[in-house]
């Protein structure tokens, strides 16, 4: 199937990376996994941070004249470049999606929503323009694939049949992590040559940017679980950067004193390599939808410590896989800690079953599987109609 493929929030093309731009990649893989052919419809931006309702107008006005435009281009053309469907990643009242919904209509091909978010609080507020065509196109959607079962309840009330809304969990490539993981031992050397580690000590690892919000809010709740833990013998490796940075590491470096090591921004292989490196993973995930992040560190047999708010059960097994707190619980957090740190044979029972489990059940092999038998069932019986 020939896909037109876009994310109005941040493309997977996007200079700066993230969460979003990963999964938005990883979405595109599985696709071309299941034999599909896909293609970036746009490169298109409907992000307002402000709730400046000037600007979602000519957000508005930007986008109707683009899906004009692509449509037109693909009802001019060869008939076997035209798509057969629209896949939208990651909409909401930010960032609304102001291309798929007209393109598709106009080219008489399905429309398909890959995690979308809908919070009637926003209605009559600074982004009502964006939360009123949020919620109209997850509304018309043949198909709206869900990352956890919390979305899931919070869209029902705006999808009239049930079978529209699929789980849809989130996963990942773990071939890199697979690959670091042979040669656990000679990483944890070169890490501990390049920053002064100690080889003997347990490792706690971090990954995550360093900005204002909500990332900052868990780098609070982190130092202040670290702080719980100055008695027992660890190091903190953290990898990550951002305009926060100088604030991260005052908290830190208070919490951890000498024990924190920064690692800077890493991608691909030397992330997975520094990751596989460690020994518990932890990170509280304050407000996090669930955490693309913890799920690595699970592919590189690293048990994760994290809480038990919002997506997050999606990624990491309570007790089996990981340790999750109640939110907001940095003493709770930090007594997980301990627990892992004082037993080295739970870490690595932890760890195996994590990298076993991601492989087998999180795999872009298996996300396609199951993106394929959602849209056999639905979208092709949609576009059928």
């Amino acid at each position: 199937m020939r896909i037109a493929f876009y994310a109005p929030l941040k493309s997977p093309r996007h200079d700066t990376p993230s969460g979003d731009r990963r999964v938005g990649e990883l979405l595109m893989s599985a696709l071309r996994a299941g034999g599909h052919r896909v293609e970036l419809a746009s490169e298109f931006r409907s992000l307002d941070l402000q709730g400046d309702a000037r600007r979602q107008s000519d957000l508005r006005t930007q986008g109707t004249r683009i899906a004009g435009d692509l449509a037109r281009r693909w009802i001019d053309g060869a008939k076997d470049e035209r798509p057969e469907l629209w896949f939208t990643y990651h909409l909401y009242y930010k960032a609304p999606d102001w291309l798929g919904p007209a393109a598709s209509a106009a080219l008489g091909i399905p429309y398909v929503i890959a995690e979308a978010s809908f919070a009637p609080k926003r209605a009559g507020g600074p982004w009502a323009m964006g939360h009123e065509a949020a919620g109209a196109a997850i509304a018309r959607a043949d198909l709206v694939f869900v990352p956890t079962r919390h979305d899931i309840e919070c869209l029902r009330p705006i999808v009239a049949e049930p079978q529209r809304l699929v789980h849809l969990p989130p996963f990942l490539d773990a071939r890199p992590f697979r690959e670091a993981l042979r040669d656990r031992h000679a990483h944890r050397q070169r890490l501990s040559r390049a920053h002064g580690l100690d080889l003997q000590l347990p490792w706690l690892v971090v990954v995550a940017m360093m900005r204002e919000g909500d990332k900052l809010a868990s780098y609070r709740e982190l130092a202040a679980g670290l702080a719980r833990l100055a008695d027992l013998p660890w190091q903190l490796v953290v990898a990550g950067d951002g305009p926060a940075r100088g604030e991260v590491g005052a908290l830190l470096e208070n919490a951890a004193g000498g024990r924190v090591r920064f690692a800077g921004e890493l991608h691909g292989d030397e992330l997975a390599r520094l990751v596989v490196a460690g020994d518990v993973f932890v990170w509280p995930a304050v407000n996090e939808a669930y955490g693309m992040a913890m799920l690595e560190a699970q592919a590189a047999g690293v048990p994760v410590v994290s809480s038990a708010a919002r997506g997050v059960p999606e990624v990491v097994r309570d007790g089996e896989t990981g340790m999750l707190a109640p939110a907001g619980d940095p003493q709770a957090l930090a007594a997980l800690a301990r627990r892992l740190l004082l037993d080295p044979e739970m870490r690595r029972s932890m760890g195996r079953l994590a990298s076993s489990w991601v492989s087998e059940e999180r795999s872009i092999e298996t996300a396609a599987g199951r993106i394929d038998a959602a849209l056999a069932r639905n979208v092709t019986r949609a576009g059928d109609r």
